[in-house]
């Protein structure tokens, strides 16, 4: 019986994380050494596409001059410099466009989400990028439905992972999809690396734009930024800016992309967050220390914005489990 080949193309573009590059592929190859050894037909192949140091045309020549195959998969890594995610070349845009258009699955880590996006095939998608890129993300592209909660949005014919090393994330998603599960799995074990589903929502850290010209806001979140602890009306915000309340709200808004309600939440729970990972304090007196008299309210948005109970959130970042 004949081996299946998955063709997968890697982009290597400038300020391509490199680690991810080579990463992918030797993830690929030791899922290909157990498919051997539990005689599953299928076999990664997977080639290497450079994008010239100038943006010019990608160069589809390989090494041993065979026409270029059908492609299963064509992978965008993550960047360690943004600039040619941020304007790629219009040849590498109109080439994934055409692989898409032709049936071939299209990924992309971290910053790899921009690449994808100028080409407008994820219009009105789902997608995910990492945590910290988000607001630059919706910036540029605000008809793409972001939801950087997820470390990883399979959506079939597009697949985005969020974090840098989100890589293998997406390498083992790609394992289990074309390949099986159990191979998945068994890759997992050797790479010694939780094939569990995770969510970006553990990791991310609220860093609220603060460069947005309007100084009544920013003074704003200054005071919320040192009285979070404390009852805060919109009123009284509102005051302290020296605006009406319905003036306050939609500037607001407009400058922080949140509702100063939930911008307060986030700053509470972020600052919980590093209570939790830093201190001995049991979460009933980091709810009093951060503004909540109702823990259990407070535990409820916990989880809601973290995905994981406040227990299973010290389990996995605290500093003093011991």
């Amino acid at each position: 019986m004949a081996i299946l080949t998955i063709n997968t193309a890697i982009i290597n573009y400038p300020g391509a994380m490199q680690s991810a590059v080579i990463g992918l592929r030797e993830l690929f190859e030791l899922a290909n050494v157990i498919c051997e050894k539990r005689r599953v037909k299928k076999q990664f192949v997977v080639e290497q596409y450079e994008v010239s140091e100038f943006y010019e045309a990608i160069n589809l020549e390989k090494s041993n001059k065979k026409a270029e195959p059908s492609l299963q998969i064509i992978i965008i890594p993550p960047a360690m410099e943004n600039s040619f995610c941020l304007n790629p070349s219009e040849s590498l845009k109109h080439w994934i466009i055409e692989r898409h258009a032709e049936g071939t699955l299209i990924c992309s880590i971290c910053a790899g989400a921009f690449l994808l996006a100028a080409t407008g095939i994820i219009k009105q998608r789902r997608a995910t990028t990492h945590w910290n890129l988000a607001g630059l993300f919706s910036d540029k592209y605000p008809e793409v439905n972001l939801d950087v909660d997820k470390i990883l949005i399979n959506d079939g014919d597009i697949i985005t992972a969020g974090g840098l090393m989100s890589w293998v994330d997406l390498g083992l998603e790609l394992v289990k999809q074309f390949l099986h599960g159990y191979v998945m799995r068994e890759l997992g074990k050797q790479l010694v690396v939780d094939t569990g589903t995770r969510e970006q929502a553990y990791y991310q850290v609220f860093s609220p734009r603060q460069d947005h010209a309007d100084k009544a806001i920013v003074k704003a979140q200054h005071y919320i930024q040192k009285n979070y602890g404390e009852l805060l009306t919109i009123n009284q915000l509102s005051q302290h800016c020296l605006l009406e309340e319905r003036t306050f709200l939609r500037r607001f808004f407009s400058a922080t992309g949140y509702k100063p309600t939930e911008y307060i939440q986030r700053i509470r729970i972020q600052n919980a967050c590093e209570l939790i990972e830093t201190s001995r304090l049991s979460f009933e007196m980091i709810s009093l220390k951060v503004g909540y008299q109702d823990v259990g309210a407070f535990r409820n948005k916990f989880k809601k914005f973290i995905k994981l109970t406040p227990g299973a959130f010290k389990a996995k970042f605290s500093q003093n489990t011991k």
